[in-house]
């Protein structure tokens, strides 16, 4: 006898599927839960979003630096930084300018510096001629060639008394060749100082700078500017051998306080102005010591301190 299937009397909930009957079963085609993992992933992406907007200001600060340093970066490769100079490359580039154009000598910077004030004197022994002109060779009636340096632009001149002393006049003649007849207006023949006036100047007549003694030592340098022999102006060059030196002329006359130097002088350079190597006048030459008869330079040579020569010319002590 068949037996009729029996039913249960509770009804399964709506929406309810097999997945109920079978937990274990995750891949079940009724499991319609979402999984584990989405509500994790979307806060984190959800954060990520909001990043730039609770940063804004840090970002910017941060975009902006990175575009100045690549701004540097792309400067530098473009133009390079040169490098470092070294003294070794200072001294190769001071050698390379001076094969190309050598400077001039302190000697010739003194001589610069005082050449425009060298005039040249010689006393004549006869009167002017008749139409009262200067003759323009003095050596057929001259009797002694020396040197003078201007020390006042109104045509003072410093040279030495031995040099004009007994002369009927005088001429002296100009850096530029302006000749002029000049007369003795002061003397001191305890140092053979003589100072001189021109009567006529060039427009654009220079003084010479003087300075004191009390700084000068053995070993300066210095330049004897002069007419040796009636040559030049020529230009020696030595040092200062010594200060305080006395010396006494074949007339017997004895000189006192005398800068000693070794720069060449010779007849003719008597009057002439020791220059320092700053361009200064220190000293008027007046001698040269040599034992023996022929007059000429061996070595040692003597100049009056400016302070003696300026105190001849009426001017205040250094």
């Amino acid at each position: 006898m068949k037996k009729a299937p029996l039913y249960s009397r509770s009804r399964r909930p709506a929406g309810a599927s097999n997945s109920t009957l079978h937990p274990s079963l995750p891949g079940s085609l009724h499991d319609s839960s979402p999984p584990p993992s989405a509500p994790a992933a979307s806060t984190r992406w959800s954060r990520l979003r909001a990043f730039p907007r609770r940063h804004a200001r840090p970002l910017w600060t941060l975009a902006a630096v990175l575009l100045v340093a690549l701004g540097a970066a792309g400067q530098h490769a473009l133009f390079p930084l040169p490098a470092r100079l070294t003294q070794k490359d200072i001294d190769a580039a001071v050698r390379h300018a001076l094969q190309g154009e050598p400077l001039p000598s302190p000697y010739a910077k003194a001589y610069e510096a005082v050449r425009p004030s060298v005039v040249r004197v010689v006393g004549l022994d006869t009167e002017a001629s008749e139409e009262g002109k200067v003759s323009d060779d003095p050596k057929a009636h001259g009797r002694s060639t020396g040197t003078g340096v201007v020390i006042i632009d109104n045509g003072t001149i410093l040279t030495n008394l031995h040099v004009v002393i007994g002369a009927k006049r005088i001429k002296v003649t100009f850096f530029d060749g302006h000749q002029s007849e000049a007369s003795m207006i002061g003397a001191q023949p305890e140092n053979d100082l003589a100072v001189l006036r021109a009567k006529s100047i060039p427009d654009d007549l220079q003084a010479a700078t003087m300075r004191g003694t009390g700084d000068l030592l053995p070993g300066d340098e210095v330049v004897a500017i002069g007419f040796p022999f009636g040559i030049g102006p020529s230009a020696s060059g030595g040092v200062v051998s010594g200060l305080k030196r006395q010396f006494r002329s074949p007339d017997g006359e004895r000189l006192t306080n005398l800068i000693q130097f070794d720069a060449a002088a010779n007849p003719g350079n008597s009057g002439g102005p020791l220059v320092t190597m700053d361009g200064s006048v220190v000293g008027i030459v007046t001698a040269i010591l040599n034992p023996g008869e022929q007059g000429t330079f061996i070595g040692i040579g003597f100049a009056v301190p400016i302070e003696n020569a300026a105190a001849a010319a009426g001017m205040p002590p250094f």
